[in-house]
């Protein structure tokens, strides 16, 4: 059980570089809101599904949570909605590199919201492995004097999304711990299910009121949507088995080998190379993952 953190973590980085792609794929259609909306909207049904075989499989019924879940897993689904958003934004200022280097800075912040709001320990090999970790995605990121290119707006833009992704993680690794289940799969698995209803509701009300336009391209995308909502909710189930084993700051530094994924989808597909830089950066990060599992 120790262990299977680790594992968890390992699928959920792996599902969510498949759903990246299949959303790369649907922005063109959709547009970047759409694309994002895709995630929620055909995610919880799958969630659903997911919940209701934990509920058959473990014999247990539905959780019944206290007040103090709600406040959580809120704080969790409106935080990823925001991070969303504000990572959007700062990518439309033409700063990919900064934005992607900054937002992963999520797991240093992941960690200060874990020991303030959780009160998950940090130990010294871990803060040290963060670190290590974290400046691989940086140096694999910037590339040169085009990497500033925007000023310092979406610097500061990326870093909030950052903030936000480690606040979602906390929130939604708060509410796991405040429904106190038992059976740890069940608690997780009604939580994403939580979460993912209140996304997919809030975003759905949105787009009715302010893009029904887009609303109604998401409908007439069903079937590509499908697997993307199918690999988001997948994603999700495993992030949230993880976090439900372990603290935010393991999981979202061991989250960092999705940076590895999507350089190898990059090599073996597209055929790009890598350079040196890059690939100091991806030593840099198995290090830093390396270390940080050690020292558990």
């Amino acid at each position: 059980m120790t262990w299977l953190w680790v594992v968890f973590t390992l699928l959920a980085a792996a599902g969510q570089t498949v759903r990246n792609a299949m959303q790369r794929e649907l922005t063109a259609m959709l547009g970047t809101v759409g694309a994002t909306h895709v995630r929620f909207l055909f995610g919880f049904p799958f969630a659903i599904v997911f919940l209701v075989a934990v509920m058959l499989a473990s014999g247990q019924a539905l959780p019944q949570p206290g007040l103090i879940f709600w406040p959580w897993v809120l704080v969790g689904a409106f935080a990823q909605i925001l991070a969303t958003a504000l990572m959007l934004t700062a990518m439309n200022d033409r700063s990919f590199v900064v934005t992607i280097a900054y937002i992963k800075t999520e797991a240093v912040q992941a960690a200060v919201f874990g020991l303030i709001f959780l009160g998950d320990a940090l130990t010294l090999p871990m803060v040290i492995a963060i670190v290590v970790a974290t400046a691989g995605v940086a140096l694999m990121s910037f590339k040169g004097g085009a990497a500033m290119q925007g000023g310092l707006r979406p610097t500061l833009i990326g870093l909030a999304a950052g903030g936000m992704f480690a606040l979602s993680a906390t929130g939604y690794r708060g509410a796991i711990l405040a429904l106190g289940h038992s059976n740890f799969v069940l608690g997780a698995t009604y939580t994403v299910t939580v979460g993912l209803v209140v996304q997919a509701a809030l975003l759905t009300l949105y787009l009715a009121l302010k893009q029904r336009a887009v609303l109604v391209a998401i409908v007439r995308s069903w079937r590509p949507s499908l697997f993307a909502g199918f690999m988001g909710a997948t994603a999700s189930e495993f992030w949230f088995l993880a976090f439900a084993l372990a603290s935010v700051a393991n999981v979202r530094t061991l989250a960092l080998v999705e940076v590895l994924f999507a350089q190898a989808i990059s090599f073996f597909i597209f055929k790009q190379k890598t350079s040196k830089r890059e690939a100091l950066g991806m030593a840099l990060i198995v290090a830093g993952v390396a270390l940080l599992i050690w020292s558990q």
